[in-house]
């Protein structure tokens, strides 16, 4: 067909090498579009993969321990008028009121009282991170997912030295110092002192039984009668014997440790 449209032998030459640099073009073209359509994870600027996007937070995960350091003062299982908070179902059920409270009315955009209650200690405990993280969970599907371990395994399977219990029972304090203060000093004539209890330190099974089950009633503590309720937490039998032992190393007290085979024989 060439031969004929083009009898010139070096008219051919000349349409077939341009011919060849144009597909050749087209090639190169084709290959830099598709590079910048589908840029690598190392190219400065790239969008991250949908792999290193950080996880979802969960309710046993995230949500649940911000629940107790902040919520269990009201919302726990002895409550009669709110909701116990503390259980997954019950929570789950109430997500939407949950993200209206903690969140819209924080922001002034729903006309209930926000929680916590503005101006209490856990209102003020509780970070702007946090609050989001909360209005997160509801919206991306409130799930339950498992609860994050507290202090780190032994070497070999072996118990976690001291040490590492006691900072992972540091952490679980914040459910505590809402009632009882970071400093362990309680409220007067409302919580009971950590801080060198009498109470605390005379009878470790007793502590044990009532992080387990919760306490109703008078007690005397130092020479000093409270009368309050304090509401069972959800914890595991490590999570107890980490916060105790923390407790028992601090503020002046006794110094004794909490074993997990301890609290489960409280059960």
């Amino acid at each position: 067909m060439l031969t004929f449209l083009f009898p010139n032998r070096r008219t051919r030459v000349r349409l077939m090498r341009s011919c060849l640099r144009a597909a050749l073009g087209c090639l190169v073209l084709g290959q830099a579009l598709a590079h910048d359509a589908n840029p690598s994870p190392a190219k400065a600027g790239a969008a991250p993969s949908p792999d290193s996007a950080a996880p979802s937070p969960t309710y046993l995960g995230d949500v649940q321990p911000l629940f107790m350091g902040n919520c269990a003062r009201c919302h726990n299982q002895q409550s009669r008028f709110v909701y116990n908070w503390l259980d997954y179902k019950t929570a789950f059920a109430d997500r939407w009121e949950i993200r209206r409270r903690v969140w819209d009315s924080w922001k002034g955009s729903y006309y209930k009282e926000p929680m916590p209650i503005t101006n209490s200690p856990e209102s003020l405990a509780l970070t702007d991170d946090q609050r989001a993280m909360i209005k997160t969970w509801v919206e991306s599907g409130a799930v339950e997912g498992v609860a994050k371990e507290q202090a780190p395994a032994g070497v070999g399977g072996s118990a976690p030295a001291k040490d590492d219990r006691i900072a992972a029972g540091k952490r679980l304090f914040t459910a505590c110092a809402a009632c009882h203060q970071p400093t362990g000093q309680g409220v007067p004539n409302v919580f009971p002192p950590l801080a060198g209890s009498d109470f605390l330190n005379a009878d470790k099974s007793r502590a044990i039984k009532i992080i387990i089950n919760g306490k109703q009633g008078e007690v005397v503590v130092n020479g000093v009668k409270y009368s309050n309720s304090m509401p069972p937490f959800p914890l595991s039998d490590q999570d107890i014997a980490n916060v105790l032992t923390y407790v028992y190393h601090s503020f002046g007290n006794s110094g004794l440790a909490v074993t997990p085979e301890e609290v489960k024989a409280q059960r």
